[in-house]
């Protein structure tokens, strides 16, 4: 790895370390670009993986070196200028490009400018954040701290019943914890999945061992010589914990777009090219809102996606309209989330749907939960079931159809049932 230089001729400057990153400046090499790159992060690692963070790392079957996206050669050969532990602060463009600014005061000229900034989690000011063996899971530092923390833990509350929270409390669990979920909505990962997956998820983690609490309010976390002990509820219960872990959610991180003047809601605000609203800067990955990508018609007009699909897919356009080429984000969204022996894969959106057709059975632990909207199938959960989950992607990225009035049948394989009908006319 190399530092950017004062003098250094000005090219490409992509802000974030992370997928997105890594992707617009690997795209931008192989679409011919010959311009200097500089790619700068914050963090000491070189660019890595982050869904491991939750799940292998934590058991200790993977180590923070093997998750990195690619190896120093590959940077020194793409003449990629990799910068690491430099935090940008400040902003400024001009009619020909612009500087970034370090926090250490290093300046870092451009003439074309990628945000891959990415999301922060979510913090709650209880009182008691502050405490020792309170934890946030976002990168390596934080997951290193966190699996050492695990190690000695007997007892582990995990605030947030969504994806990162379960599988953490699910690792810990298979370890031997005791493990409580702690949930202030009615049911778990509710803005992603249908009702039948939520209540999946609740008792398959309930028989697992795992305890989890809906509607809990959270009052206060309690500790003793500046180390947590506890988390007292609304009701006064005091549930004890040596591991308190917060995943209630992530905001993107937005502060130099708006030093930009730059449209912001909810991410950066940029158009299906990638392309932010000053016409010149480009965003991709968690910190950018964007038109909804589906090539199906249905679902919400913007949307901000957290996935390693969108972060790649979305990044190729983005280093395309540096270019200035002609380049269009349209795709088949496409999710998962393992937790412990469930692997859900979720294609499509929902959003929208006014029918849901169960395929399988939950008590299996084997299904897969289809959205519908207008007789069209537009998205689908699947607990343990790749094929039904390959099948869905396959339609939506197609336009087939599959009928719902035969999708139940799971003796039929339903990429059988892909090929047997059009798509019907997309409303």
């Amino acid at each position: 790895m190399t530092d950017a230089t004062q003098n250094s001729r000005a090219g490409t400057l992509i802000i974030g370390n992370c997928q997105a990153g890594v992707q617009v400046a690997s795209t931008l090499r192989e679409l011919g670009d010959t311009e200097p790159i500089v790619l700068v992060g914050e963090e000491p690692h070189a660019p890595y993986q982050r869904p491991p963070l939750s799940k292998a790392f934590l058991k200790g079957e993977v180590t923070a070196d093997s998750l990195t996206f690619r190896t120093h050669d590959f940077y020194r050969d793409h003449t990629i200028e990799l910068v690491t532990r430099e935090r940008i602060v400040a902003v400024t463009r001009t009619v020909t490009g612009g500087e970034a600014v370090a926090e250490s005061g290093r300046r870092f000229p451009f003439s074309r400018l990628a945000l891959t900034t990415g999301a922060t989690p979510r913090r709650i000011p209880f009182e008691g954040s502050e405490l020792e063996g309170v934890s946030y899971l976002r990168d390596a530092s934080e997951a290193a701290i966190l699996e050492q923390r695990l190690r000695t833990a007997r007892n582990v509350v995990v605030v947030g019943g969504g994806f990162i929270g379960l599988e953490v409390a699910a690792g810990a669990r298979a370890s031997g914890k005791n493990v409580t979920v702690l949930e202030a909505a009615p049911r778990l990962v509710g803005r992603a999945v249908s009702e039948q997956t939520s209540a999946f998820y609740l008792q398959a983690h309930r028989r697992r061992g795992i305890t989890v609490v809906l509607n809990a309010q959270v009052v206060r976390f309690v500790g003793k010589h500046d180390t947590v002990t506890g988390v007292e509820l609304s009701d006064g219960t005091v549930l004890p914990a040596e591991v308190v872990l917060i995943g209630v959610g992530v905001l993107p991180r937005i502060e130099l777009a708006e030093q930009l003047g730059l449209e912001v809601d909810n991410g950066i605000v940029v158009d299906s090219r990638a392309l932010a609203s000053d016409g010149v800067t480009v965003a991709a990955g968690d910190c950018a809102n964007m038109p909804n990508p589906s090539i199906t018609s249905w679902g919400v007009g913007r949307l901000r996606l957290e996935s390693v699909q969108n972060a790649v897919e979305q990044a190729k356009v983005a280093a395309a309209t540096l270019l200035g080429m002609d380049a269009e984000y349209k795709t088949v969204p496409w999710f998962w989330s393992d937790q412990a022996d469930l692997k859900l894969q979720i294609a499509g959106l929902s959003g929208g749907h006014d029918q849901v057709v169960l395929r399988g059975d939950p008590d299996t632990e084997k299904f897969s939960v289809l959205y519908y909207r207008g007789g069209d199938i537009i998205a689908a959960d699947c607990v343990n079931s790749p094929l039904d989950f390959i099948a869905v992607r396959n339609a939506l990225h197609t336009g087939l159809a599959i009928p719902a009035a035969v999708a139940t049948d799971t003796s039929i394989p339903l990429k059988k049932l892909v090929s047997a009908a059009p798509a019907l006319p997309r409303k």
